[in-house]
């Protein structure tokens, strides 16, 4: 049995740690917020929410994740778009220095497929492809029992495939990525011009915030459609169509056996990935001539990247 290692799973809000056994079990949590200084601050914060757990439970080895480009060797953060001053900061160093444990540093999508991949939703399977529908669109690669992370670390970014031309402006810098499309903050932008078109029927969905429009939150939206309600349900039929859309051209590239999908859209279940599904076969290059991936929801919900960068930090 492998032994206990710490996971630590970096947030724009807070710092998420765990003790995690080599079944994937976590036996202990520990959290802090992430200081809004970033940088030194939060390295020291990060040591403080490791060094907590670990005189709980004895470890060797301690893997955080965090949202960002990571540099290949993976010990430095090139960039990082929601903590200040992290960029080009070589975390591992840091950290050693303060903790002598060995530390991984691992891109959170890449830990949370690796999470799915032995824990989860892709456990059995010899590779998938995970996207986690968020604020974003992040993206993980599993090929043949290994993470996927490109030539220079910054590989498997799903959300940025250019899918409209000339499309919504992302964060990125350009335009039309899939995250526009088919994230958490698409769907209530699909919600809102749902309502646009139909505002007679749009009252039953709107009430379940303030009444208005920007009061409308995407728990709101998965409750409606929950419950039959046909603007709700537009709306993730618009978000489902995109994912399917992107879904088919990754598939043409990566020909993976599974895509695990997560983040809280996954809560509308069915509702939601039946018409992803329906999309993605349908729109799939040869369609019917091949099989298709499994598209399925993951299992290990919030804590996918904080059980699976912990194992990776046994590697």
């Amino acid at each position: 049995m492998a032994v206990n290692a710490i996971g630590i799973d970096i947030g724009g809000t807070k710092v998420l740690g765990g003790v995690v056994t080599g079944s994937g079990e976590i036996l202990a949590t520990a959290r802090c917020d992430t200081p809004r200084a970033g940088g030194r601050a939060l390295t020291e914060a990060i040591a403080n929410v490791a060094s907590e757990l670990a005189q709980q439970y004895p470890v060797e080895s301690i893997g955080v994740s965090a949202a960002g480009f990571i540099s290949s060797d993976r010990q430095t953060m090139l960039a990082t778009p929601n903590i200040s001053n992290w960029n080009g900061v070589n975390l591992v160093s840091e950290l050693t220095e303060i903790l002598h444990k060995k530390i991984v540093l691992e891109n959170d999508a890449n830990a949370a497929a690796w999470g799915e991949f032995k824990f989860g939703a892709g456990r059995g399977r010899n590779d998938l492809m995970m996207l986690t529908l968020g604020t974003g669109v992040g993206g993980g690669l599993i090929f043949d029992g290994s993470v996927f992370r490109g030539a220079f670390g910054i590989g498997a970014e799903l959300g940025h495939i250019r899918l409209v031309p000339e499309g919504q402006l992302c964060g990125c810098g350009i335009r039309g990525c899939l995250e526009q499309y088919a994230s958490g903050s698409a769907l209530i932008r699909h919600a809102r011009e749902a309502i646009d078109a139909s505002p007679l029927l749009a009252r039953n969905l709107l009430e379940r915030g303030d009444g208005t429009i920007e009061g409308l939150k995407g728990s709101h939206i998965t409750e409606a459609a929950r419950d039959g309600d046909p603007v709700a349900i537009a709306a993730f039929n618009t978000m489902a169509t995109y994912l399917g859309a992107g879904i088919a051209s990754l598939c043409a590239v990566i020909d993976p056996s599974c895509v695990v999908l997560g983040g809280g859209v996954i809560d509308a279940g069915e509702l939601f990935l039946g018409p992803t599904r329906d999309a993605a076969l349908r729109l799939i290059p040869f369609s019917g001539k091949h099989p298709y991936p499994e598209i399925v929801a993951a299992v290990l919900g919030n804590h996918a990247g904080l059980v699976g960068v912990a194992d990776l930090s046994r590697i």
